[in-house]
């Protein structure tokens, strides 16, 4: 099947979620503006409207398109490891130093879990999308797959990812942030 260019808008809309995108995680929410987005993206502050009906509908495609980016790194260092090693690596990933130093490029969940439940629905609706995607990729790594609690161990390995993260993004000690996270590896590995 041939694939056709994508026409000047649609390119011109991509390079605006791209920029959107990368803002929410580096800013939050609230401190993302659409000039700064605009200005971001290469383009004047004018043509907003002629790709998003409201600032609210930009946020929730940025939103869904963080979400994507992170899951498509997730799903390629889970499909690089052996897969005995695939939920360790996938941890040692989200847990890494590089990850902690790189908002803008990580995960948006961790960016912006406390911000979400402000946000309208249509934020909300695209969080929780892909909230549910993060915890099915890493429930479909634990080696009790498809057995009684293994649904209910993912909900605790994301929601520990998570937490681990926002608070070694938090901290200003370089040791406690590294020590979170390799406890939290260590913690969720023994468990597995």
């Amino acid at each position: 099947m041939k694939q056709t260019k994508p026409s000047r808008k649609e390119a011109t809309h991509e390079r605006i979620v791209e920029a959107a995108a990368r803002a929410i995680r580096r800013s939050g929410f609230d401190g993302t503006g659409v000039a700064d987005i605009m200005k971001d993206a290469g383009l004047t502050h004018g043509g907003f409207y002629a790709h998003f009906p409201s600032r609210e509908a930009m946020l929730a495609e940025a939103t869904m398109r963080a979400g994507a980016d992170s899951a498509a790194l997730l799903s390629r260092v889970v499909a690089g490891a052996p897969e005995q090693q695939a939920l360790q690596a996938l941890l040692e990933a989200y847990l890494s130093k590089t990850h902690v130093e790189k908002a803008e490029h990580g995960c948006p969940v961790a960016a912006l879990a406390s911000e979400v439940w402000r946000q309208t629905p249509d934020v909300r609706h695209a969080a929780t999308h892909r909230i549910k995607e993060m915890i099915d990729l890493v429930a479909r790594q634990s080696p009790h797959w498809g057995q009684p609690g293994a649904h209910e161990q993912a909900l605790v390995t994301v929601a520990t990812m998570v937490g681990a993260l926002s608070l070694a993004r938090a901290v200003d000690d370089p040791g406690l942030s590294d020590a979170l996270c390799t406890a939290a590896i260590r913690h969720l590995t023994s468990k597995a």
